[in-house]
């Protein structure tokens, strides 16, 4: 069986396409066929060591985060799912591995697939659906009629946020770069604003300000506030997570492997509450070139890079 790993933190050129042994099941853990497997920004960086304080320095260390599969085995203490079942889900950010043939993860962030969803659209969904579904619903307590800005909205939180928020009877404006704007206008967001945006012009209009880029300065997200709102962001820097700390309406989300949040987020997407786009499509084998151009060059369409195992 083949899986991409590094024997080293670096950048791209530490990459391999190699052999491995998958990890014995623990209690709890699930062993799946991959069917497919999807990037995330979270894997180049954990990759270079921005995250070693978890990860840890035993190599070789695997890559890889989101996947879609056939359940090929399961653990003691494993009662949701079973052999034959077709899932999506998250590998552990402790040993990651969903760019590989087989993936072995913890139950709780695995969920059967609906039926709906291609192995490609559904491996597409875990982290950024997550995060987005979190941001919303456990850190913002979004209700039905409030009103969210989803600072970039065509990205793949943004766009999954945008989607869910809709979806929940909220009315969402959004930012994204110029020229994107019919894109944005496609997903019904409304007003549409660029990134260099003026906030006064947008005083006091919503209920949440959620900034999926990590770049909008507290300031104006407070201008653009109601005098309730609470504003997310998706960047966990030192001064934003002491932010977080404090009484007040900020907060950082970090996605957690929450089981009936995952499943919420899947059942969107089966009806088609929930889509996100595919830029590229590669087998395991071309995987590794494919991954550094998208991290150097990023990519030349919007979209998820998806890896096909076998």
């Amino acid at each position: 069986m083949k899986r991409i790993q590094y024997h080293q933190y670096g950048g791209p050129e530490v990459m391999r396409l190699e052999d491995f042994e998958p990890r014995e099941l623990g209690a709890g853990d699930v062993r799946v066929r991959v069917r497919a497997a999807a990037a995330n920004p979270m894997d180049f960086g954990i990759r270079n060591g921005a995250m070693k304080m978890v990860t840890g320095r035993k190599f070789p260390r695997a890559m890889g985060y989101d996947f879609a599969g056939i359940v090929e085995a399961v653990g003691s203490g494993v009662t949701r799912l079973r052999v034959g079942d077709e899932v999506l889900g998250g590998a552990p950010i402790k040993w990651s591995g969903a760019f590989a043939d087989v993936v072995v993860a913890e139950e709780k962030g695995i969920v059967t697939k609906p039926a709906e969803l291609s192995f490609e659209a559904a491996a597409a969904l875990p982290t950024v659906g997550l995060t987005a579904y979190q941001a919303l619903f456990t850190k913002a307590r979004l209700q039905p009629g409030e009103a969210v800005f989803v600072h970039g909205s065509l990205g793949g939180v943004g766009r999954a946020a945008v989607q869910l928020a809709s979806a929940h009877g909220a009315r969402v404006g959004g930012s994204c770069r110029a020229g994107s704007a019919d894109e944005a206008r496609e997903l019904g967001i409304d007003p549409i604003v660029d990134f260099d945006f003026d906030p006064a012009a947008l005083a006091r209009r919503f209920d949440v300000v959620f900034d999926t880029v990590g770049k909008l300065p507290i300031k104006q997200a407070r201008t653009m506030s109601k005098p309730n709102g609470r504003i997310i962001s998706t960047a966990p820097t030192p001064v934003n997570m002491a932010r977080s700390a404090l009484p007040g309406p900020f907060q950082v989300v970090i996605a957690q492997a929450v089981t009936a949040d995952i499943e919420a987020v899947a059942r969107s997407a089966g009806k088609a509450e929930l889509e996100l786009p595919i830029a590229r499509t590669v087998p395991l084998s071309e995987a590794v070139s494919a991954l550094t151009e998208l991290e150097q060059n990023g990519s030349s369409k919007r979209g998820k890079l998806i890896i096909l195992p076998g």
